[in-house]
């Protein structure tokens, strides 16, 4: 297992600093590039040639995505869902505002962790999150992690070490130099289109007393570096509670776009280039397209379509659901024991909406040591003409990267162990 370790920028998204699994491999791929078909397969995404002009698809598929910043500038908060009994709320900010820039001097994003202190005394469940984004202009996501209490002194001297409020950290919290993403250490999220989650009744996630909690902000600068104060609410109960404990399993893919015929001989439609760019704008460890070679079994075909199949070494029982992708996203599935009688599909996006990324609630699906999950997306180059964030910018080689230009493919499980 301590062969498949990569670098700590496996994915800015969760957090998972180093890859730990064990087994992961088959995925997929076809290079053509246009518009997607309404209908595919019951597990695989097609990727067939197709004549349907790209513009007559983008008002059903990215009418958010045009200028997601813009469009939830002024979004009123979701009304809070009502307390169960034996529930509290404690709310989190951070301590004065941050103004965003890049870190590394290019580029257009930054990602910023930020420490709170929820003044455990004791031990308590965990049972929903609210984030309350400050500035949704420059916010395109944030995640919220659990710090221990070994681990409170590590974050203030990391905080202590970078002007002004909090600390860069691409790739995860930076406080843990391995992870795993069989049980990622985050606790809650917001993307666009996300509002409070809340556990089913009977289930949490345990933080200890003395716990701190890490925002970790991701900004987006394509409008404008402004300052944010964005804010969490966490749903709490008393520690001693009879509640099952629940997990974050993350299912990432690569993602291997390369440039359409008519660009390919653009300055970063070459796979090394475009490698350089992101490194250039995220440091040295922002290898994460590379690192997913070793999760899932080897370099795949550069393609609109990836999938990564992960082999389960344990039983686990799937709750929940949600997908992640950028704006070149155009679908994304997960499917649990592909191609066998037992197969399921747990998430089923056929036209991905970057707006819309609240997890999904499921029906449970029990799995067994031995059963597998395969997470599937597809990306497209034709988006960017289209999309007024890629505007004055060629096609590139897309590679996994934490920009908001940059391409991700992420599935996430919420799950319970025996």
């Amino acid at each position: 297992m301590s062969g498949l370790r990569a670098t700590r920028s496996l994915i800015a998204l969760c957090a998972a600093a180093v890859l730990l699994l064990t087994s992961c491999g088959g995925n997929s791929a076809s290079s053509d590039d246009s518009p997607t078909a309404a209908t595919q397969s019951p597990s695989e995404i097609a990727d067939p040639s197709e004549s349907a002009d790209p513009a007559s698809e983008v008002s059903e598929t990215h009418t958010a995505n045009d200028d997601h910043a813009d469009d939830h500038a002024d979004a009123k908060p979701a009304k809070p869902v009502k307390l169960r009994a034996g529930e509290r709320r404690a709310s989190l900010a951070m301590p004065a505002a941050y103004t965003p820039s890049a870190p590394f001097g290019a580029g257009t994003d930054d990602y910023r962790c930020f420490l709170l202190d929820p003044e455990l005394a004791q031990d308590e469940w965990l049972t929903g999150t609210t984030v309350q984004p400050g500035n949704p202009k420059v916010v395109h996501h944030v995640i919220l992690f659990q710090v221990p209490p070994e681990q409170i002194a590590a974050a203030k001297a990391k905080d202590a070490q970078e002007d002004g409020q909090g600390w860069t950290c691409f790739g995860g919290t930076g406080l843990d130099a391995f992870q795993t993403v069989d049980d990622a250490p985050w606790i809650g999220a917001w993307a666009p289109g996300g509002k409070e989650s809340v556990r089913k009744p009977g289930y949490g996630v345990k933080l200890r007393a003395g716990s701190g909690i890490v925002m970790q902000v991701h900004y987006n600068l394509l409008a404008g570096a402004e300052p944010d104060v964005s804010a969490a609410q966490l749903r709490l109960a008393d520690g001693d509670r009879d509640m099952e404990q629940l997990h974050t399993m993350l299912m990432p893919a690569p993602v291997e776009l390369p440039c359409r015929a008519e660009y390919a001989d653009g300055p970063l439609c070459d796979r090394d280039a475009a490698m350089l760019d992101v490194m250039s704008r995220f440091g040295a460890e922002a290898g994460t397209a590379n690192a997913l070679y070793l999760l899932c079994g080897g370099k795949p075909k550069p393609g609109q379509v990836q999938s990564c199949t992960r082999t389960i070494n344990e039983p686990m029982t799937i709750h929940a659901v949600a997908g992640h992708m950028h704006l070149l996203g155009r679908q994304i599935r997960i499917e649990t024991n592909p191609g066998t009688p037992e197969a399921k599909m747990v998430l089923d996006i056929p036209v991905w909406d970057f707006d819309d990324q609240g997890a999904r609630d499921i029906e449970p699906v029990a799995l067994a040591a031995g059963d597998t999950v395969k997470v599937t997306c597809k990306h497209v180059q034709w988006l960017r003409d289209q999309l007024p964030s890629f505007e004055g910018q060629p096609d590139r080689y897309v590679v996994w990267g934490e920009g908001t230009t940059d391409e991700m493919c992420l599935g996430t499980l919420q799950i319970t162990r025996p």
